[in-house]
C-alpha cells in the first residue's frame, strides 16, 4: 500500500468517523461545541471535517492541535461567563 493511499483511506475513515459523531452523537450531547458558541461559525468537529476535504490528512493534524487550544480557551471563558458549553471526546479538553 502506497502512502497517498493509506493517506486517503484514513482521510475517508476520519471523514466517517466525524459523521457518526455529526449524526448520532452530537445531537444527543447536552452541550454545543465552546469555540462555535464563542466565536461562531463552525463547530471542532465541522472544521476538522473541513479540512479533511479541502486539504491533506497531514495539514489537518498540524492544524488540529491549535483549533483544540482555541476551543478549550473558549470553554474556559465560557465557563468564567456561567454559559453552559463542554467537550465530550474531543481533545479541547485535554491539556495541550
Amino acid at each position: 500500500m502506497t502512502a497517498s493511499t493509506f493517506d486517503s483511506l484514513a482521510t475517508q475513515a476520519a471523514i466517517a468517523s466525524i459523521d457518526v459523531y455529526q449524526a448520532h452523537i452530537s445531537p444527543r450531547k447536552v452541550f454545543s461545541c465552546p469555540h462555535r458558541l464563542l466565536h461562531g461559525g463552525d463547530s471542532c468537529s465541522s472544521y476538522i471535517k473541513t479540512i479533511l476535504t479541502e486539504q491533506s490528512l497531514s495539514a489537518t493534524l498540524r492544524r488540529a492541535p491549535q483549533r483544540f487550544a482555541a476551543c478549550k480557551a473558549a470553554a474556559q471563558t465560557l465557563t468564567l461567563q456561567n454559559v453552559q458549553g463542554g467537550c465530550l471526546i474531543i481533545p479541547c479538553c485535554i491539556p495541550i
